[in-house]
């Protein structure tokens, strides 16, 4: 139940028994980010101390692990897979004055704190913060526990996350299944593998986005460049694509407006090895063949998502590709303390536009938008283009063949040599040559070429913002080879004035 108040959401749960507080401590721990305050209050007894054990043994992925409680040591460190995480009990200091002696001051980076008797600080408790207060509940046995979570600030809507998925587990019988974070991708969307009766599946967790500040004619930036704000694209697209036996994971339980989804599994087997990853070459011309596949049907651009309910795929218009490229002037120019004036941004513009041109004009297709390797998993049991499993597709529009063509041709994750760039993109302009007499090479290769360029451009800005606004620097490893990317696709001689705009505008990375 959620008890709302100025800045703070707060929800109650009874747990019977310890299993109830192990798997309490998973929901938390599914929830957790690096450098998150977690603060245990309630009386000696209440359950802190066994909450923090489940935690740390959750995230530690080791049920033998050793959580003393640290009263008498205060602080106890924790190297976990995913974060440092810091036991503290303050329950001896006699201030907050106490707390810089104890080494509060030279944590490890983004620890998570996980903070016992946290009213001995009150006074320097941060904002953001999620709040866990226990009570003892006698009359109803031993171990009955009730429980009080409360976010704080920007905790808040997380908090109510919390609730919001525990409750879609239960209504769709998955609330004895072990949860389990997955890595993630650079959305702010949460995965994880849950486990039930020794079989698997995945719960997409994607809150709804809420729109951003008005960047160009009262619209914010995810309209302007159609970008999926709820799963009710993801589902749709999933189904569009399965009935034409598309490998889409399975949607087997959805909540779609609320961004809960849980479906197939399909497993981690990638189209990529190594470290950096390289491309496994027999695996990207079956992810290459599922494109020629896909550009000779046409699906339909509206798509059923449940009774009732429909989604129109958008256009990728060419408001949508120049704000895309913008990110490179708002993001990635200043980031190298090279920002461009107003008269470099009008002639910026003006030259995408005047290259974008034939993306507008060449007949649509279906686009994922963001196909490439960390997106396409290998189903070896399976056989011909299914043996490619799509995941990431919210985004999908209708626009030109050559932008996922592209995609995975110059993927931002994964060095592509360019010969085996060229020899697939070969075997694409065959495979349609073979369907259409009037396919044109050149005309695709310059297409190719541009989305290329734009797709850079793009990614370029997007890493860079999310290295300073995000606080997510290790994109950053990825701008030298995209930069590369840009370099080899501007040489195409119809780029010549776009290429020159890049060498006097674009310090080098």
């Amino acid at each position: 139940m959620l008890l709302t108040s100025s800045g703070a959401a707060s929800f109650s749960v009874t747990l019977p028994n310890e299993q109830a507080t192990a798997r309490f401590a998973m929901d938390v721990a599914c929830a957790l980010e690096p450098g998150d305050l977690v603060t245990l209050s309630g009386d000696l007894g209440a359950g802190k101390t066994t909450f923090a054990r489940a935690l740390v043994r959750y995230l530690a992925d080791d049920a033998a692990i050793e959580v003393p409680s640290p009263t008498f040591t205060l602080l106890q460190i924790y190297e976990l897979p995913r974060f440092p995480l810091v036991h503290a009990d303050l329950y001896r200091l006699s201030g907050s004055a106490e707390l810089s002696e104890l080494g509060f001051d030279d944590l490890p980076e983004n620890s998570v704190v996980l903070m016992e008797w946290a009213d001995r600080a009150a006074s320097l408790l941060p904002p953001n913060r999620l709040d866990i207060t226990f009570t003892l509940v006698p009359a109803l046995g031993a171990e009955m526990r009730n429980v009080r979570y409360t976010g704080y600030g920007a905790f808040a809507p997380r908090a109510e996350r919390i609730a919001m998925v525990r409750a879609f587990l239960d209504d769709a019988g998955f609330g004895e299944a072990e949860r389990q974070r997955m890595q993630g991708d650079a959305s702010t969307r949460i995965f994880e593998r849950l486990t039930r009766d020794d079989e698997t599946t995945v719960l997409m967790n994607a809150p709804p986005r809420p729109d951003g500040p008005p960047v160009r004619d009262g619209k914010p930036y995810s309209a302007i460049a159609h970008l999926a704000e709820t799963t009710v694209p993801y589902v749709g697209v999933a189904a569009g694509l399965r009935e034409r036996n598309f490998s889409t994971p399975v949607i087997l339980h959805a909540d779609a407006e609320r961004g809960l989804i849980i479906m197939e599994d399909l497993g981690v087997e990638r189209i990529v090895e190594g470290d950096p990853p390289a491309p496994i070459e027999d695996r990207y011309q079956v992810a290459l063949d599922l494109l020629i596949s896909l550009h000779r049907r046409r699906l339909p651009e509206t798509l059923a998502v449940a009774p009732h309910l429909e989604y129109r795929l958008p256009r990728y218009d060419m408001d949508a590709f120049l704000i895309e490229a913008e990110l490179l002037l708002d993001w990635y120019l200043p980031s190298l303390k090279a920002p461009a004036p107003d008269d470099k941004r009008a002639e910026f513009l003006s030259l995408w536009r005047s290259v974008l041109a034939p993306a507008i004009e060449t007949p649509p297709t279906l686009v994922l938008r963001d196909y490439h390797s960390p997106n396409l998993l290998w189903l070896k049991d399976r056989h011909n283009i299914a043996r490619i499993g799509l995941l990431d597709f919210q985004d999908a529009v209708i626009g030109p063949a050559a932008y996922d063509v592209a995609s995975l041709l110059q993927d931002a994750r994964a060095d592509i040599p360019e010969s085996l760039e060229v020899a697939l993109l070969s075997r694409y302009v065959r495979a349609r040559q073979t369907d259409d007499r009037r396919f044109e090479a050149a005309a695709f290769a310059q297409l190719y070429a541009t989305l290329a360029a734009q797709r850079a451009t793009k990614i370029l800005g997007i890493f860079a913002r999310l290295d300073r606004r995000d606080g997510k620097p290790q994109y950053l490893r990825h701008i030298p080879r995209l930069w590369r990317y840009l370099q080899r696709s501007l040489a195409h001689p119809a780029l010549s004035s776009l290429q020159s705009w890049y060498a006097a505008n674009v310090p080098p990375a």
